[in-house]
């Protein structure tokens, strides 16, 4: 049905009655908040897995007064200032990291959840600049914070600090373009330079919402041309403050794509990680499919259960719920036309928008948004469109409670009841939808509870959407109270901790800084006691199939691991290696041809000194000789081994040789040489270079190792090559006793200086901002 617009003659709701809001969303963000904040539970899978370790690295460098521009803690040296997922342009993850320098488990997930909080009362302020009720607007903050993927996609941090800056950037903008303001618009640019820097799926998406609410504010404001006027010089602030924050980042993470393992996502590998549409029966049963139970249980689209779809997503993608309340009046709001109405309009059309995006490949427009829209090209899962969603339905459902409790422009009956009667009908056919569908895949018994008590949620919510409406034309506070009260516990119960947003913390002690893990106090102590020896050593490590939290594990205990867990890696070192995303299983440890084993020239080159393997190593590795690796202990955690031929981590070479190192990667087969002595360098001219006969001598040494510089000091009889082996990258700069050198490729992934006959200083600097400019400039 559709509506009519209304002219709004609604009372604005007063400075004391938002206050009273306020309060309650905090007093609600608390107890939804509280198994977390209370340290009971905590955060898990890639929240600890992946972000966690990345925010402990950026305050650990901070704290000791170093970049956090280059992270040799995983894939033996990784870009951090391009990784989209390093937290490093996060204003909450940047006041964490300068406040604390060794945050544990609690600390990030209590920063996650702060930002929720403020999400939500910013999001709360946008509505009562809209004159909304404020209650309208307290359902609207629980919703978005607790509601969808919110709650269920909690672990995905970058996304969910995305989406909490949503709320900000939407309030700075529309005052910016309603009142003309230049702070305003100032504000709106760099905070949403920073949503932006995110970087991720989300805030694409937020970036996309953005732009359409703005031209549609100008096109709704009456005169356009007065609109684009007033908006003028705000929205020039804040275009000049959004690419002062994101121009460099966003360069760097081009650049680092363009070399990556990931350049972009085909159509085929974007739509595998589609919304499948069963999944919108979430919507009213959130676990019908035992999304928050154990992975083999799951038996929604896909699983082992429900195999045939081609997707691959995991079981808390897709969730839709945001509590009965909200959902009702999203129902009520599309059966009276009131979502229809010229406020709210908007949203519902981005809503819409949304769902057909979600769908991917279930609908043909994903392929032309695929190919022609900016961006889509460059990220997986479309059903990560689920985070707009519990946004956009929160506003929604805040909206029509404005409606409803209204009391100058109250819903007309006409309209009311039919609409009631239409939310209902609708909730008691998808009720049955998923009674049936569960008695089709013989999940009945699985899912026979959580039908039950949704059912029971939405009659009970119901009834007191009801009641709230009865109660408000005498007490108002009354009726507040209970939608509020229920929708807390309706989310506190159905959207509260499961498998795939809490486990207990002891689970992830080995990311803990003060961790005493076994397994790494005796790798920490083992590597200590090679670098007293020997300070050119610089041991590196991998752990092999210890946990899915374990490969970045290294980072926060500042360990030199040759993998890690990251699905954007540098291309060359992913094709030499075989580094793939993760490695937390035994099966994950891929071998390429270049290292085919640890008894590998490569695993020597790399310094690769100790191995730790769930498994004995002969099941990791089908390659393994006697002797390529030496048992020396033993833990919980698995079996440890040393390769005592690992090379040092840096070397003097007083010949070098040309070499083909595409033809080296593709054969896997090295040339003949003695690497303690002579350096391979790619395109090597002896002519141009002068080629240094292998009867002289040279040491280098190690002075300072730093995440973002490295000094070494070196001296020769008739000079020769200082080799670091260290990932190779164009944006690392050489220089020879302050002058600028070529850093040359050696060894198809390491770096090599050139160096004269005596002694020299040689400095190794990470200079990703002025290089990437250069190489820009260079191309024009």
């Amino acid at each position: 049905m559709r509506g009519q617009d209304f002219d709004d003659t609604e009372p604005r709701p007063s400075a004391g009655q938002y206050l009273a809001a306020a309060v309650g969303f905090a007093a609600g963000w608390l107890v939804l908040g509280w198994p977390w904040l209370s340290g009971r539970v905590t955060i898990p899978w890639d929240a600890k897995a992946h972000f966690q370790p990345q925010i402990q690295f950026l305050a650990d460098s901070i704290a000791r007064g170093d970049s956090p521009f280059w992270n040799p803690f995983v894939f033996s040296g990784h870009p951090q200032i391009a990784d989209p997922q390093s937290m490093i342009f996060s204003p909450p993850f940047l006041l964490l990291a300068a406040l604390n320098p060794s945050p544990g488990l609690w600390a990030v997930d209590a920063t996650v959840l702060g930002a929720i909080l403020v999400g939500g009362l910013f999001l709360m302020a946008w509505m009562r600049d809209q004159g909304w009720h404020p209650v309208g607007a307290l359902v609207a903050a629980l919703a978005f914070g607790f509601g969808a993927a919110m709650a269920w996609r909690i672990q995905h941090t970058g996304q969910v600090m995305s989406l909490a800056l949503l709320p900000p950037v939407l309030f700075l903008l529309d005052r910016a373009l309603l009142r003309g303001g230049v702070l305003y618009g100032l504000g709106a640019g760099v905070l949403a330079g920073f949503l932006v820097l995110g970087r991720d799926q989300v805030a694409l998406f937020c970036v996309y919402l953005l732009a359409a609410f703005a031209a549609w504010r100008l096109c709704s404001s009456g005169g356009i041309a007065s609109a684009a006027r007033r908006a003028s010089l705000p929205m020039l602030a804040g275009g000049v403050g959004g690419l002062a924050v994101i121009a460099i980042p966003v360069l760097l993470t081009a650049l680092v794509a363009g070399q990556s393992n990931r350049p972009a996502i085909d159509l085929e590998g974007a739509g595998r990680g589609s919304f499948h549409p069963a999944l919108a029966l979430t919507l009213f049963v959130p676990d019908l499919f035992g999304a928050s139970g154990r992975m083999w249980d799951y038996w929604g689209p896909p699983s082992y259960a429900w195999n045939t779809t081609g997707l691959f997503i995991a079981q808390n993608v897709g969730q839709l719920y945001i509590g009965a309340v909200p959902a009702l009046l999203l129902l009520i709001g599309a059966f009276s036309g009131v979502l229809w109405h010229r406020e709210i309009r908007f949203f519902s059309l981005a809503l819409l928008a949304t769902a057909i995006y979600a769908l991917g490949w279930y609908t043909p427009i994903f392929g032309l948004m695929h190919a022609y829209l900016p961006g889509v090209g460059l990220f997986r899962r479309p059903a990560d469109a689920v985070f707009l969603f519990g946004f956009l339905g929160a506003v929604m459902a805040g909206y029509v409670t404005h409606r409803l409790l209204a009391t100058e422009t109250p819903i007309p009956r006409r309209q009311l009841r039919p609409a009631v009667l239409g939310a209902g009908a609708i909730t008691i056919v998808a009720l049955l939808a998923a009674f049936g569908l569960a008695v089709h895949m013989d999940r009945l018994e699985t899912a026979g509870r959580a039908l039950i008590l949704s059912g029971l949620a939405f009659a009970v919510a119901g009834a007191i959407l009801a009641d709230a409406v009865w109660f408000n034309p005498i007490r108002p506070i009354l009726g507040g109270l209970l939608l509020a009260g229920f929708t807390v516990v309706d989310l506190a119960w159905f959207n509260g901790p499961s498998s795939s947003s809490a486990l207990p913390p002891s689970h992830f002690d080995a990311l803990e800084p003060k961790s005493k893990n076994e397994t790494l106090v005796l790798l920490k102590r083992k590597i200590a006691e090679g670098t007293a020896a020997n300070p050119e050593r610089r041991d590196r490590v991998e752990l092999v199939g210890l946990g899915f939290h374990w490969p970045n594990a290294t980072i926060t205990h500042r360990l030199e691991h040759t993998l890690g867990y990251n699905p954007v890696r540098l291309g060359l070192y992913a094709e030499a290696t075989g580094a793939e995303d993760t490695v937390g299983l035994p099966e994950q440890r891929k071998f390429s041809k270049l290292f085919p084993g640890y008894g590998s020239k490569l695993a020597d080159l790399i310094g690769l000194r100790y191995v730790v393997s769930k498994l004995a190593i002969e099941d990791i590795d089908k390659t393994i000789r006697p002797g390529d690796l030496e048992l020396i202990g033993q833990t919980a955690d698995g079996f440890i081994y040393e390769n005592p031929r690992a090379l040092p981590r840096v070397m003097f070479a007083a010949s070098a040789q040309p070499a083909d190192f595409d033809e080296i990667l593709k054969s896997g087969v090295w040339p003949d040489v003695d690497f303690a002595s002579t350096v391979l360098l790619s395109g090597y001219d002896e002519k141009v270079a002068g080629l240094v006969a292998n009867r002289g001598s040279g040491i280098a040494r190690l002075v300072r190792y730093a995440n973002t510089r490295v000094d070494i000091e070196v001296e020769s009889t008739r000079g020769g090559y200082v080799v670091l082996n260290d990932v190779w990258h164009p944006w690392w700069v050489a220089r020879v006793d302050g002058e600028r050198v070529p850093l040359l490729r050696a060894n198809v992934l390491f770096r090599a200086v050139r160096v004269s006959p005596g002694r020299h200083t040689v400095t190794v600097t990470f200079e990703p901002i002025r290089e990437a400019l250069a190489s820009v400039m260079s191309r024009r």
